[in-house]
């Protein structure tokens, strides 16, 4: 089996392929430009590295959110535009599930955090049991001080990582009780090559959908349509008719 990964939640980009069990291209980057610009020239240079042929490929996995609304735009249409030419399903990974991937084995508990802005983060609570990944609660968009609290009435050993650690880092030192540490750098975000694995489990589990039926998963609402119910709502309160209020 040939499977195609294509991260671009966050700042990172990254495309993987996975031959059966070997990890044969990855190309990462984590630096300011769009994922428009990066993607398929990586994918681009990957391919023809390694010598493979995109007609090759099996399936495709890709990081359905949540993230940056842009790059997970960006992601579902790169591969929904591949899956749908090349006629390959599609597997669409959370993306705090693939990030929790990256600490394969450990047996504490794992807690990815993605900044979300607005004073939450996009996370979740993860670990391996024997050598098996285990969900302990899906990704949810939630505030850092909730995060801390619960994992202190857990009080279970804990490992953060994801590009919310520097931001709450402080939050964190200063509040949370529990014993805890932090990803080195080389595992600390996404990682196209994580994503690949757990997208084959996922594979094999029945996940895969076809192109036009993979939806990128927010968890919340973006910025403009958050901008926009409030004006509605200040209008409605200035003029009470536009809502049915008058008689």
């Amino acid at each position: 089996m040939l499977l195609l990964a294509v991260e671009s939640s966050g700042l990172v980009a990254s495309v993987a392929l996975l031959s059966d069990d070997v990890l044969i291209g990855e190309f990462t980057t984590n630096f300011k430009k769009t994922h428009s610009q990066t993607l398929l020239p990586m994918l681009d240079q990957m391919i023809r590295m390694v010598g493979a042929d995109l007609k090759d490929v099996d399936a495709i996995a890709v990081s359905k959110g949540p993230g940056s609304f842009t790059g997970l735009r960006i992601g579902a249409a790169t591969a929904k535009g591949l899956g749908l030419a090349l006629d390959k399903p599609l597997i669409g990974v959370p993306t705090v599930d693939a990030i929790a991937y990256n600490l394969f084995g450990t047996e504490k508990l794992i807690c990815p955090l993605m900044d979300a802005r607005r004073d939450q983060v996009y996370t979740g609570l993860y670990t391996f049991e024997s050598g098996t990944f285990q969900v302990i609660r899906p990704q949810e968009a939630v505030s850092i001080g909730a995060v801390v609290e619960r994992l202190d009435e857990m009080g279970r050993p804990v490992i953060f990582l994801g590009d919310g650690v520097p931001v709450y880092k402080d939050y964190i030192e200063e509040h949370m009780r529990t014993e805890h540490e932090y990803a080195p750098p080389h595992l600390s975000r996404q990682r196209a090559g994580a994503l690949a694995v757990l997208g084959k489990r996922y594979l094999e589990e029945g996940r895969a959908v076809r192109g036009a039926d993979l939806m990128p998963e927010y968890l919340r609402l973006s910025q403009a349509e958050r901008e926009r119910l409030e004006r509605e709502k200040q209008r409605q309160a200035e003029d009470p008719a536009e809502s049915g209020g008058a008689l």
